[in-house]
């Protein structure tokens, strides 16, 4: 740095002076730029709920569990097309109730252990036998949705017959699973993070790990304290889950099949709050966070940070759950409450850049999207005349659930949201009870049948109309209250179709039988934000929100 051409020597305090000059705006320069070793924290909007994605239907549980836990098949980078995973190519028979997966050789474990067909069948077999409060659809949601229900149905859990058959390792690299009847499920069902496979060893580990407590308050295995010994395939493994700080951190894989991820260290940061993330991410605690608030977008670009936008792949709704309240149970009174609400100012007001106001249960991306479903345009006159037709000219008392903190994509700020529908429905008569729930709590209390009027969505998992309105209306279940056995026989007929055609020409005939059934009313779609400072160079965004943070980067 200093050359023989100066013409005076410096002397020990200014040689020492510049030095400490020099090593400042190194440091300064290493956070600008991001060093190599330093870790990337990740603010996402809540705590991981299990080591285990299995038992959890948590959006950022699988966030972490996709880095670690590979899936069989798995969605293209940055899109919804269907690609292979940890099996390369695969196959189905003609009727679609034998699928054939050609698995990636030289694959092994986070432990050392080997991936083959074997542990993939061992992985299949151990979720089909899960016994006793494994069965509750809170812990095992994704395979019930999936598959069915389990080899041996617990009767204190009410599960179906199971839609697995069987798994046969043909050979070392072949794995052949059956299912009793073909489904729309399949393929995207195999690329679901709740079924990432384990190592043998793992397994083991987990085997013997009982479920304790009642329905609802229920306790999981606990594998915080050895977090270290989950074994997957993916590009990170997991370090540790810090419980009270609300951390996960996961280590680059250095044997990993694919390409290495680019960062050493990932730590995944649980703020519920949204302006919490966006000041941690000003303030340099964290170097990325998910669900901007929209209002923060231009903002955050001003200032230089990077808000790439995914594509719209959501819906939300508000729901009537119908047994739970007799006026909802009204098929006028929930065409009233319908009119009431000004979607388009929710639209405006609160979404997000290219949000759009929603008329059916599912975005209009998605094949199945009908044009000829019943609508609901914003008429508070017409509301109030048909209250009153219903014999409710003085309005009526109904209870309003929202959840707190906590944002979804599809939901960037319930208690915005949930105001602006309070202020519509108030204005026609009806007083709205409001009752918060915090999330750890909210969708069980919705699931049980508890809330009458309640807000929620959903965010596709793969690219089928059946993930939207088949996860709702495909048996009667206590968070609608609803039934309308032909619109669910129906829904059974259409996704049991291998026919692509006819199967797209039902599911639009099933928009439509659900709008006119009307068991909620949809609220609007969104493309969310993601967040990253200047220095990151980010993985490519998923409308699925199924990123893969391995391809990420410092700049």
């Amino acid at each position: 740095m200093f050359t023989k051409s100066s013409r005076k020597p410096l002397g020990l305090l200014a040689v020492a002076a510049a030095l400490t000059l020099v090593a400042t705006a190194c440091a300064e320069s290493d956070r600008d730029s991001g060093d190599g070793d330093q870790p990337f924290v990740f603010g996402a909007a809540g705590d991981i709920t299990s080591l285990d994605p299995f038992l959890t239907n948590d959006g950022e549980t699988y966030r972490y569990s996709r880095q670690v836990f590979e899936t069989l098949l798995d969605h293209e980078s940055g899109g919804s097309e269907i690609v292979g995973g940890l099996a390369e190519t695969w196959d189905q028979s003609e009727d679609g109730t034998v699928w054939t997966f050609n698995l990636r050789d030289n694959v092994t474990f986070h432990d050392g252990d080997e991936f083959n067909a074997e542990v993939v069948c061992a992985n299949f077999d151990r979720w089909n036998n899960l016994t006793g409060a494994y069965q509750s659809s809170n812990l095992s949601y994704y395979w019930q949705s999936i598959f069915g229900g389990f080899a041996e149905p617990d009767e204190d859990f009410s599960t179906g017959e199971s839609r697995y058959v069987s798994c046969d390792a043909e050979d070392e690299l072949t794995a052949v699973i059956e299912i009793s009847e073909y489904s729309s499920i399949f393929p995207g069902g195999f690329s679901l993070a709740a079924f990432g496979i384990m190592s043998p060893t793992t397994l083991e580990t987990m085997e013997g790990q009982e479920v304790t407590g009642d329905e609802g308050n229920l306790s999981l295995p606990d594998f915080a304290q050895n977090a270290g010994s989950l074994a997957g395939t993916g590009p990170f493994t997991v370090e540790e889950w810090n419980q009270d700080q609300a951390e996960v951190t996961l280590n680059r894989h250095e044997d990993y099949w694919g390409e290495a991820a680019g960062f050493e260290t990932m730590i995944l940061r649980g703020i519920p709050d949204e302006t919490a993330r966006r000041q941690a991410l000003e303030a340099g605690d964290i170097h990325g966070y998910d669900l901007v608030a929209p209002a923060d977008v231009a903002p955050l670009e001003d200032a230089g940070f990077q808000v790439p936008t995914r594509d719209v792949f959501n819906v939300l709704y508000m729901a009537y759950q119908q047994e739970s309240h007799d006026a909802l149970g009204e098929m006028e009174v929930r065409e009233a409450l319908s009119h009431a609400v000004d979607r388009q100012r929710i639209v405006d007001t609160i979404l997000p850049e290219g949000g759009e106001v929603a008329t059916q249960f599912h975005p209009d991306t998605l094949d199945g999207w009908s044009e000829d479903v019943r609508t609901f345009d914003y008429d508070p006159d017409k509301a109030r005349d048909m209250l009153a037709d219903a014999g409710y000219e003085d309005g009526f008392d109904v209870e309003f659930c929202y959840p707190t903190e906590v944002t979804r994509p599809y939901m960037p700020a319930p208690k915005d949201i949930f105001d602006v529908i309070t202020e519509d429905l108030q204005e026609v008569g009806v007083n709205v009870e409001a009752t918060p729930y915090e999330w750890s709590v909210y969708s069980g209390q919705v699931d049980s049948g508890n809330c009458p009027m309640y807000l929620l969505g959903w965010t596709g998992d793969y690219n089928d109309a059946y993930n939207f309105i088949g996860t709702w209306f495909s048996t009667h279940n206590d968070a609608w209250g609803m039934d309308e056995d032909e619109l669910f026989d129906k829904m059974t007929e259409v996704s049991t179709n291998p026919d692509e055609e006819a199967r797209v020409a039902g599911y639009q005939e099933l928009n439509e039988m659900v709008m006119d059934a009307l068991p909620g009313l949809p609220i609007s779609s969104s493309p969310p934000s993601i967040a990253f400072a200047p220095e990151v160079e980010p993985p490519n965004v998923s409308p699925l929100t199924q990123e893969n943070f391995g391809e990420a980067s410092w700049k």
